[in-house]
């Protein structure tokens, strides 16, 4: 179910424990153009305003759920995504627990081992004589006790070297191991951002379907975006056999957006994991 609307508005409707995974990206308060939001609060009003978010969002996951948190940053303010989760772990009320802490690579370089530099994915360049290209964003996974259990193989990929399976006993004699935390996962490419991505801070649809293989509850999963601009969370809770989704968007023409992916043909086909 896609709703219109201010979250905290929205939230408090929503049944106690009626959610299992919260996967979102909420605005970052570093100036970003968006249509119907002010970018550009105090810090202290900002943070104060996620904690009213968060408050709602403990309240509607389930005490074994999983929220995860995708937030970036800017080079002249680095530390935005770290004072966000400090206003949700800590203080006399904590809300969360911080269980895991994931690196979103957009763009990285590698060296081969034949020495050859190959790099890949996407960036948006900055013009810069202080500050490198931001590559990359943070998801934290955030829980209410974190001892939550994650289904570290089926978020996980084939082993590279197929010897290793036999060798080591944890294996099981399965191929595939943790992924660890660092994902990367680039952007599709795309040749119009105002017809194809047309809203300023959109993530992958396969960042949010490795959150929701990491949670490993499958097809039952409960599902929430509380700022679900134009879809990202609902294209990829329906490649993943979800049903129970709830999205809040703040935004109508966002909003429009997101219900038009849902119907392109197309997008309930998970692309095959690499």
């Amino acid at each position: 179910m896609l709703h219109h609307g201010d979250c905290l508005q929205i939230l408090p409707t929503l049944q106690e424990g009626s959610v299992d995974l919260v996967v979102t990206s909420p605005p970052y308060n570093i100036g970003i153009n968006y249509r119907s939001f002010d970018d550009t609060a105090g810090r202290s009003e900002f943070v104060d305003w996620c904690r009213a978010w968060a408050r709602e969002l403990k309240r509607v996951l389930a005490d074994d759920g999983s929220f995860f948190l995708n937030v970036g940053a800017s080079p002249a303010n680095p530390l935005l995504p770290h004072q966000i989760v400090l206003a949700f772990t800590e203080g006399p009320e904590p809300l969360f627990v911080l269980q895991n802490t994931f690196h979103w690579i957009k763009s990285i370089t590698v060296e081969t081992r034949g020495g050859d530099q190959i790099s890949a994915g996407h960036f948006k360049p900055i013009n810069s004589k202080r500050f490198v290209n931001d590559c990359h964003e943070y998801v934290f996974h955030l829980t209410k006790r974190g001892d939550i259990e994650v289904d570290r193989r089926g978020a996980g990929v084939p082993y590279q070297d197929k010897s290793n399976i036999a060798r080591w006993g944890h294996t099981g004699g399965i191929d595939r191991r943790c992924r660890g935390n660092t994902w990367f996962i680039p952007y599709d490419t795309i040749q119009s951002r105002d017809k194809e991505r047309p809203h300023p801070a959109s993530f992958p649809v396969a960042l949010v379907e490795q959150c929701i293989l990491l949670h490993g509850k499958g097809p039952e999963t409960r599902l929430l975006d509380p700022f679900l601009g134009i879809g990202t969370s609902a294209v990829a809770a329906k490649r993943q056999g979800i049903a129970d989704f709830t999205g809040i968007e703040l935004d109508d023409h966002y909003l429009s957006v997101a219900r038009q992916r849902l119907e392109e043909p197309g997008v309930f086909e998970t692309p095959p994991r690499k």
